[in-house]
């Protein structure tokens, strides 16, 4: 059920789910209404909540898999005995609430995106599944349901090749251009932060290796539908934040105006808790700040919050505003990690630079999660700490914390982009809202 106790512990949390446009489902049994977030509202009232802690995850398709990880993340914040004590110090009314806030998103990298049978001409079946599961995933438009039948064919009948058939160019062309996705716009806008589409380049870079070593999935020829996949997820963050997570956040305020919000976010999730913050359009302010916000292994740009591009000086991130407006009260933190190959090597290959020579540091393309948030001349680096270490944090700060020396561990394309259920990264969200505390 999406109230959800962890199993082995008296530890419960609300998963707020929603569809793709971020409108909520109404067919919760948990809700007397079906929405489950009315039933969370008046939670919030009737016992006292003090601080509410919500976590976004980034790349899963099903709630069993959000399930798994709101588990291990909630799980491991609430094991942390003393770190509770202290707050409790801080706020002798301390009464804490845990939200998971689920949105439909395609499993991408070390997970299938659909079974490994090939696709051979006696595979009709599967070839029928598979196309079915993309329109899911990409939206049933009869412009995409019309371009994948034809990707999906022409890779079948011509499953060898290493390079696009003209049909087949057409129909990636196609594809782009029914999903909207755009090119060269502000950074952290959530699609359109990518060079113009190439689908050329891209299945020569899964040929010769560029992006994946030896792991390009499928067959090189789906790469680019791997690459507009990606973007597509990307978008759809920004939209569920601004449409879905948006209005609950300021819900929650309006209902108990007191209360201490504190967002997570891990990979596309980082987009999903910006874009809520920021609201729709980017620029949709909410009652009140947000309390504080941590940003683990964010797969959005690194110029998501500059004032100046370096390549534009005039131009500034998509979520600039976060920061302009004061939109985050306490300590703004975001992680980053040279293990993780999900942000350090799929991000810049999504965005079609993967075989570039770099020719700027920081570079125009690449992740948080690798190289934190960039163009802020204020911001703090510091390093990830032990379960136990205190930071000095400052509120209305922001701090790009090297993690390299926890999360490190994991295998596959992704490298160690998920291994963040550990007590350090638990104690880091601990220590952000303790902070919020000490100023209130």
């Amino acid at each position: 059920m999406p109230y959800r106790t962890i199993p082995t512990t008296d530890t419960r949390y609300f998963m707020i789910v929603t569809d793709k446009n971020g409108a909520e489902q109404d067919n919760d049994p948990d809700a007397p209404n079906g929405k489950l977030s009315e039933l969370m509202l008046s939670s919030l009232v009737e016992n006292g909540i003090t601080d509410v802690f919500i976590r976004c995850h980034g790349w899963h398709q099903d709630k069993a898999k959000a399930f798994a990880q709101f588990d291990s993340w909630i799980g491991a914040f609430a094991s942390l005995d003393e770190d509770r004590r202290h707050m409790q110090q801080q706020i002798p009314s301390f009464q804490e609430m845990h939200i998971g806030f689920h949105w439909p998103s395609l499993a991408w990298g070390d997970e299938k995106e659909a079974s490994d049978t090939s696709f051979s001409p006696a595979n009709t079946q599967t070839l029928r599944e598979r196309i079915d599961f993309h329109i899911e995933e990409l939206g049933g438009t009869p412009e995409v349901r019309a371009a994948l039948y034809k990707i999906f064919d022409e890779v079948r009948t011509d499953s060898a090749s290493m390079t696009l058939s003209d049909t087949l160019r057409a129909a990636y062309l196609e594809l782009n251009a029914a999903l909207d996705l755009g090119a060269n716009g502000a950074p952290g806008e959530g699609s359109a932060d990518r060079l113009p589409f190439d689908p050329d380049q891209t299945v020569a870079e899964a040929v010769n290796n560029v992006a994946f070593g030896n792991d390009v999935g499928d067959n090189p020829l789906l790469a680019p539908l791997r690459q507009l996949t990606f973007w597509t997820m990307k978008k759809r963050a920004k939209d569920v934040g601004e449409r879905g997570l948006h209005p609950l956040l300021r819900a929650m305020q309006q209902a108990s105006p007191a209360v201490r919000i504190h967002l997570m976010g891990h990979s596309f999730g980082c987009i999903v808790a910006s874009a809520a913050i920021a609201g729709p359009s980017g620029a949709a302010p909410l009652p009140f700040p947000i309390n504080s916000c941590v940003l683990v292994q964010g797969a959005m740009s690194i110029w998501s919050f500059t004032s100046s591009l370096p390549t534009s000086h005039e131009t500034a991130g998509f979520f600039n505003n976060i920061l302009v407006d004061k939109k985050i009260s306490g300590p703004f933190v975001a992680t980053r990690s040279d293990s993780d190959m999900a942000v350090g090597k799929l991000y810049p290959w999504a965005a079609g630079v993967a075989g570039q020579v770099a020719y700027m540091f920081p570079p125009l393309y690449a992740a948080i999660g690798a190289l934190g948030i960039c163009g802020i001349p204020t911001v703090h680096n510091i390093t990830l700490l032990s379960g136990a270490g205190a930071y000095a944090f400052v509120p209305a700060h922001i701090y790009n914390v090297n993690s390299s020396n926890f999360i490190c561990h994991g295998d596959g394309i992704s490298g160690s982009h998920s291994d963040i259920a550990g007590p350090e990264v638990a104690h880091l969200l601990w220590q952000a809202a303790l902070k919020t505390a000490d100023a209130s």
